[in-house]
């Protein structure tokens, strides 16, 4: 009786044994865990002879064979291993990886930055000032200068993580309403080389130009280091690669577990529905207080723009953002765009465009009310009084601040068409103002002869700009800068504070002449701080990045009436000790031109 029990464990451990070893052919016949799921990129096949071996039909030749349960083949650690050597999942081929040390696409040396921008200043050190850096800064010239930095094809510095420097760069980037620019280095940097940091700054570099499938290539690092977006993110990138019927599981769940709900995840869902899986989504902005980098990036990559109560209440780097998002119309992007302009994102020539866009879609009928015809009549005018009329047209568009610098910079090729004449000394300022909005320094250098017949008011703004942009001046004369000083009616003679810190700076008055007038008339221009020191320091080593960052440290201000003369000077000094003359002409022009 018992010898029952002991067989019929026998025959179970016989059935038993054939079914593991089953399980262990089907284990080796699937992809490691670490390989890309449904034969993606990278994703290791099953090859044909490990899916034979796992049939019952491929068990042996002869069916006796196969029906003999007995014979258990023993397993051991060597029949385990496969093969053939597994290989790993290569995402980049060994000649299209980037090196991550040098990241940029401007060349240092023909944007006048020398071979080595950074020189021997410390990663960590540069990059704790670029996060603390507050923008948008004050001068129009030293944005677009730090961002040529920024975007410099140079080597990273020392003390810091080449991959970490790339996000730090780019993070200001977009602190200082540059999407384009920001996108720009993310695209330099090989996807699986991204720290926490920069997957951090790639997300926003995605939602700042409107670009929901740029968040697909971070799905990974986002599971790991962003997981509150991970299940919309998901949802997105599967309607867009075709797959509807996960994007809605994934946009499902999200919903009932989720820890985003309301309008963010509304914004999402309405993506999804864009890319064609049918869904249908209803935005409600009444209850939405506030307008962020995710509701931003979302709504405008669906051709949507939010409420004008939104916009207007948002940040400046977020107009700048809205002012070159694609699926907007040029008259949808125009209010922003202008405040693009004015900080320094958009140039000139990128404002005329938009213009241009806007007279192409308007009905011939109503061009001749419209600003465009005027900014056409300002350069193809039938004569100068018809030309300069359009131009006071659009100068008047910008009452004050960006807007108004915006507006000189709209005007400035129209400007240098004018021809110099002092009967025109009411519209001079405004002129010559325009024209070193854009650089163009001998345009305006060409009013030189006919400021001399203008009156002190009229001549005095004129003199003061050219002294400081005009290229090949050796010296000025003291009598001139001291009658200006002695009329200067600005509040605690700014204006003539930063005439003498820019005639300084570019070596255009002596330093015993600049100190003699800052003892006589209390400028103020002795002041010496740690960031001084640090400036004079970074241009004695000749680190032309390094001082254009110290520049936009010490420009940390929206309005130039609170930027102290010092800074002004030592910048100046810097950045013409270290080859960036026309930089240096430039702000100290602006400082002149904006107060």
């Amino acid at each position: 009786m018992r010898i029952k029990p002991i067989l019929i464990a026998s025959a179970a451990a016989a059935i038993a044994l054939p079914a593991i070893a089953q399980q262990v052919a089907q284990v080796q016949s699937e992809p490691p865990a670490n390989q890309y799921p449904n034969g993606g990129l990278g994703a290791a096949q099953p090859s044909p002879q490990a899916s034979q071996s796992a049939s019952p039909s491929s068990a042996g030749t002869n069916p006796s064979q196969a029906a003999d349960e007995s014979a258990v083949e023993v397993v051991t650690q060597t029949n385990l291993q496969p093969s053939q050597p597994v290989q790993p999942p290569i995402e980049y081929p060994g000649w299209a990886r980037r090196d991550p040390w040098v990241v940029g696409r401007l060349d240092p040396a023909a944007h006048g930055l020398g071979v080595n921008p950074w020189g021997g200043a410390s990663g960590a050190f540069l990059s704790t000032l670029m996060r603390r850096m507050d923008t948008p800064i004050a001068s129009r010239w030293a944005h677009i200068a730090v961002r040529d930095a920024l975007l410099a094809t140079a080597r990273a510095p020392s003390y810091v993580n080449p991959v970490d420097w790339v996000a730090e760069r780019t993070w200001l980037l977009l602190r200082m309403g540059e999407a384009d620019a920001a996108r720009m280095l993310v695209d330099g940097v090989d996807t699986d080389r991204f720290t926490p940091k920069m997957l951090q700054v790639a997300v926003q570099t995605a939602l700042a130009n409107a670009d929901a499938a740029a968040l697909c290539p971070l799905e990974i690092g986002i599971r790991k280091y962003d997981p509150a977006i991970r299940q919309l993110v998901q949802a997105m990138c599967a309607a867009l690669a075709g797959d509807p019927d996960t994007a809605s599981a994934e946009i499902d769940n999200a919903r009932r577990y989720g820890r985003i709900g309301g309008v963010d995840l509304a914004l999402a869902e309405k993506v999804i529905g864009a890319a064609g899986s049918g869904r249908a989504a209803t935005i409600e902005w009444e209850p939405v207080d506030s307008l962020t980098g995710w509701r931003f990036g979302l709504s405008t990559a669906t051709g949507m723009v939010p409420p004008a109560r939104l916009i207007n209440a948002s940040s400046l780097q977020l107009r700048a953002f809205q002012a070159r998002a694609p699926l907007l119309s040029p008259q949808q992007r125009l209010d922003s765009a202008m405040i693009a302009a004015g900080m320094g994102v958009f140039s000139s020539q990128t404002l005329i465009d938009l213009y241009s866009g806007i007279y192409d879609s308007t009905d011939p009928s109503d061009l001749p009310s419209t600003d465009s015809w005027q900014l056409r009549q300002a350069f193809v005018g039938k004569d100068e009084p018809t030309r300069l009329a359009a131009i006071r047209h659009i100068l008047g568009l910008g009452r004050q601040g960006l807007q108004k610098e915006a507006a000189r910079a709209l005007v400035a090729r129209a400007a240098t068409l004018v021809t110099p004449d002092a009967k025109l000394e009411k519209d001079a300022p405004d002129l010559i103002s325009a024209m070193l909005a854009a650089g163009y320094d001998r345009a305006a250098a060409r009013w030189i002869p006919a400021v001399n017949g203008m009156d002190d008011a009229n001549g005095d703004r004129c003199w003061a700009m050219l002294a400081l942009a005009a290229p090949d001046v050796a010296s000025v004369g003291t009598g001139r800068l001291g009658g200006f000083i002695r009329r200067d009616k600005s509040p605690h003679k700014i204006r003539s504070a930063f005439l003498v810190a820019g005639l300084a700076g570019l070596g255009r008055i002596s330093t015993d002449t600049a100190n003699s007038l800052n003892r006589r008339y209390g400028l103020g221009l002795g002041l010496v701080t740690s960031w001084t020191r640090l400036i004079d320091a970074s241009a004695a080593r000749g680190q032309a990045g390094t001082v254009l960052v110290l520049t936009g440290t010490g420009f940390q201000t929206a309005n130039w009436d609170k930027l102290p003369s010092p800074h002004l000077y030592h910048a100046v000094a810097a950045l013409k000790r270290t080859g960036q003359e026309f930089t240096a002409r430039m702000i100290a022009a602006e400082a002149l031109s904006r107060t």
